[in-house]
C-alpha cells in the first residue's frame, strides 16, 4: 500500500459511495484527509463505507454546477471518480453524456474557478477498443465502441483542454477491469468478479457471454486506489494520463476455473450469446508509464486478490 499523508487536507471525491470511489474514500481519511463525498446513490451505497469512517457526505450529482461549485470551493483536491457504468450508458446514452461528459465539465469548470490543487479523473482502458498491440501503452491509438468510452474519452479530452487552455492542475488514470471487497453482487452494475462469485457460491451455472476466450486485464481496488492517490498528488503526474492494471491478460473461462478452485465448488458455466458491450476481444495495459514517473506497481496478484474478494463475499453473507 502506497503511504500518501494529506496532512488534513479536504478531498472531493466525487462518486465517493460507489465500488472504487469508497475504497478511495476510506484511504483519503486513513491517511490523514478529510473527505467530502458527492454521490447521487444511483449505484453507490453508504453501506459502502465502513462504519466509523469519519466523512462529510452531500447526496447530489455532478450534474448539478451550483452544488459541485460550492464543494470544490472547499476543496483542496479532487477525485472525480462520478460516472454511469458501461450497462448503464449503453442502455441511456442521454443519460451517460450528462453525467460523464457534462459532469466532468462541471468538475473542471469549478476546479478552474476555485484554485483546487490538483483533480485526477478516473477513465477507463475501454477507449482504447480492440489494440493492435499487447500490452497497450497509453500512445495506442483510441477507438470507441460504446457510448460510454466515447464519453470517458471526452472526459479525458477535457482534462487535456482545460490543462493546456487554463492550466488547471489535472491528471487522469485508465481503469482495467478492477476488482475486491465492495463490489457487490446484488447491484445489478457490478463487475463479472463478484457476479461469478456469488453464482459459484449458489451453485447457479456462471454465464460466459460468447466463448470465454476474450481476455481482461483484471486489477486489484487497493492497487487501483493506490495509483489513483499517486496521480492526485504527485508533482510528476500533472497533464499526464497512466494506465492502472497489471499487465497480464487472464480469460474469462480462466477467471471462472479460478473462483471455481477456490471456492471448492465443481460446477460448470453456462455460455450464452455475447452482449452488445462485449465488444472487446483481449486486454492487457502496460504499466510502464506509471511504474516508472510515480514508482506505482500492483501489490496483489489475482490469486491473492481473488481470495480476499470471496472471503469478503463470504464474510458478507453472515
Amino acid at each position: 500500500m502506497t503511504e500518501i499523508n494529506f496532512g488534513g487536507k479536504k478531498v472531493l471525491i466525487t462518486g465517493g459511495a460507489g465500488f472504487v470511489g469508497s475504497n478511495v474514500t476510506e484511504r483519503v481519511v486513513n491517511s490523514g484527509g478529510k473527505a467530502i463525498v458527492l454521490d447521487d446513490l444511483f449505484s453507490g451505497s453508504l453501506t459502502n463505507i465502513t462504519a466509523g469512517i469519519d466523512f462529510e457526505f452531500v447526496e447530489g450529482s455532478v450534474t448539478d454546477m451550483a452544488l459541485v461549485s460550492k464543494l470544490a470551493k472547499e476543496a483542496d483536491y479532487i477525485a472525480h471518480l462520478a460516472a454511469r457504468n458501461i450497462i448503464v450508458s449503453t442502455k441511456n446514452p442521454q443519460n451517460d453524456y450528462e453525467v460523464n461528459i457534462g459532469g466532468t465539465l462541471n468538475v473542471l469548470l469549478a476546479a478552474q474557478e476555485h484554485n483546487v490543487s490538483r483533480v485526477v479523473y478516473t477513465s477507463s482502458a475501454s477507449v482504447y477498443g480492440n489494440p493492435r498491440i499487447l500490452p497497450i501503452t497509453e500512445d495506442e491509438r483510441t477507438l470507441t465502441f460504446s457510448p460510454y468510452s466515447v464519453s470517458k474519452l471526452a472526459g479525458e479530452n477535457y482534462c487535456h483542454a482545460f490543462y493546456e487552455t487554463y492550466g488547471t492542475p489535472v491528471s487522469a488514470v485508465r481503469y482495467s477491469n478492477i476488482y475486491g471487497p465492495k463490489q457487490d453482487p446484488r447491484n445489478p452494475y457490478c463487475g463479472v468478479v463478484s457476479k461469478f462469485i456469488e453464482a459459484i457460491d449458489k451453485n447457479d451455472p456462471p454465464q460466459l457471454h460468447g466463448d470465454g476466450q476474450q481476455t481482461r486485464d483484471f486489477t486489484y481496488v487497493d492497487d487501483a486506489v493506490d495509483g489513483t492517490l499517486l496521480a492526485l498528488m504527485s508533482p510528476k503526474a500533472e497533464g499526464a494520463v497512466f494506465n492502472i492494471g497489471t499487465g497480464i491478460e487472464t480469460s474469462i473461462i480462466s477467471l471462472f476455473e479460478m473462483l471455481a478452485e477456490l471456492m471448492g465448488r465443481d460446477i460448470n458455466p453456462s455460455y450464452v450469446d455475447r452482449r452488445d458491450i462485449d465488444n472487446i476481444r483481449r486486454r492487457a495495459l502496460s504499466i510502464e508509464s506509471i511504474r516508472t514517473r510515480l514508482r506505482w506497481t500492483p501489490q496483489v496478484g489475482l490469486k491473492q486478490g481473488l481470495k480476499r474478494t470471496v472471503d469478503w463475499y463470504i464474510q458478507s453473507q453472515k
